[in-house]
């Protein structure tokens, strides 16, 4: 009996694998592969042109890509490169030491500053050889343009969202057709979107063109003016992906029991207490969930900046995936683009850990 029922498990483990085998191989066809074959291809001097005619043509730099995207070219060390701070740092360091000897300190506090001293120290002493330089001098203010679009977008995509699905949970039919028209949006493609808000945001023929006119006011370029071109992008995308928020919080809105509800109007409880007190708490794992999907998403922001504003005016608006795209396709550096690639993911890795180490401290 036994024997028959190991044999019986090894043929529904065997059946399980079977039918798991088509999406293992697809999964790893179209997602393990690629991912790996772009962290091999960042440990390369890999320009596109070339390779494509001689695929001799890369050259392995090992981790320069990342060295030179994220600290500096040709970069040199010495003792007394900034004689003042490295010597802030062993000062700090030797005195924490002679404290911690002295028993003036307590051996993990002068630990921590001996090894933050020397830390100072030799940092300090690195700096740009002749021909070098420091970090990509474009690469950071890129990312800083992403973060403050995913700062900007984020909260009101989630705070927007959170307020028209607790208006709209309820069982009626006018509800009901107004969470269709605000879920209309997310459908459309965003070259669609981009579009509608070209046209809005004309200077000539937009309708905010023609209400400022009409109120006396000049109408602003917000495509081309460095003030405005990012809210620009920041509301077109607030309207395109509002849907999907909205449509999580309803099913998180669904989900709290009706009887909690009914029992804190029995204890006088108005409107906005019963939100804070009773809405809020009960979605934490909803609100965790969105805003960290909608992290993940608009880090990733490429075709509404690369349809409206070309990353423009000055560069205000070029976002970390368009800058991966032309330095891949434009400039021909697929080494140096597949090491940016491999930073954008460990950015979204770091918020994908977040959620579920976040869901774990709401479930205990």
């Amino acid at each position: 009996m036994k024997a028959r029922g190991n044999a019986g498990g090894w043929r529904d483990a065997a059946a399980g694998w079977l039918f798991l085998a088509p999406f293992l191989a697809t999964y790893c066809l179209f997602l393990v592969y690629p991912f790996a074959k772009g962290i091999w291809i960042s440990l390369f001097d890999w320009d596109l042109l070339a390779v494509s005619l001689n695929p001799d043509a890369k050259r392995f730099v090992g981790f320069d890509n990342y060295v030179r995207m994220l600290w500096g070219s040709d970069m040199v060390w010495g003792v007394a490169t900034r004689p003042l701070l490295q010597g802030v740092g062993l000062i700090v360091a030797f005195a924490a030491l002679l404290a911690v000897g002295l028993r003036r300190m307590g051996a993990r506090t002068g630990a921590t500053l001996a090894v933050l001293g020397f830390l100072v120290f030799a940092a300090g002493g690195w700096t740009p050889g002749e021909a070098g330089r420091w970090f990509d001098r474009r690469f950071w203010p890129v990312v800083g343009n992403t973060v403050t679009f995913v700062l900007l977008t984020v909260p009101a995509i989630t705070a927007v969202a959170l307020v028209l699905a607790a208006a709209l949970n309820r069982e009626t039919r006018a509800m009901s057709v107004l969470r269709t028209v605000f879920f209309l949006s997310q459908v459309l493609s965003v070259t669609v979107v981009t579009l509608i808000w070209q046209i809005m945001f004309s200077p000539q023929q937009g309708m905010i063109a023609n209400i400022a006119a009409s109120l006396g006011m000049t109408p602003v370029a917000w495509l081309t003016e460095p003030g405005y071109a990012t809210a620009a992008i920041v509301i077109a995308t607030l309207w395109w992906s509002l849907g999907i928020a909205m449509i999580l919080f309803l099913a998180g809105l669904q989900d709290i029991s009706k009887e909690i509800y009914e029992a804190a109007t029995l204890d006088g409880s108005g409107p906005f207490a019963t939100f804070y007190q009773i809405t809020l708490p009960n979605l934490r794992r909803t609100v965790t969930l969105v805003v960290v999907l909608q992290i993940i998403l608009h880090f990733q922001v490429f075709g509404q900046v690369h349809l409206m504003t070309n990353g423009g005016p000055n560069d205000q608006t070029q976002v970390l995936v368009r800058h991966i795209y032309q330095t891949a396709f434009r400039d021909s550096a697929l080494g140096r683009a597949s090491a940016m690639a491999v930073f954008l993911f460990l950015i979204m890795a770091v918020f994908s850990a977040m959620q579920f180490f976040l869901n774990r401290e709401t479930d205990r």
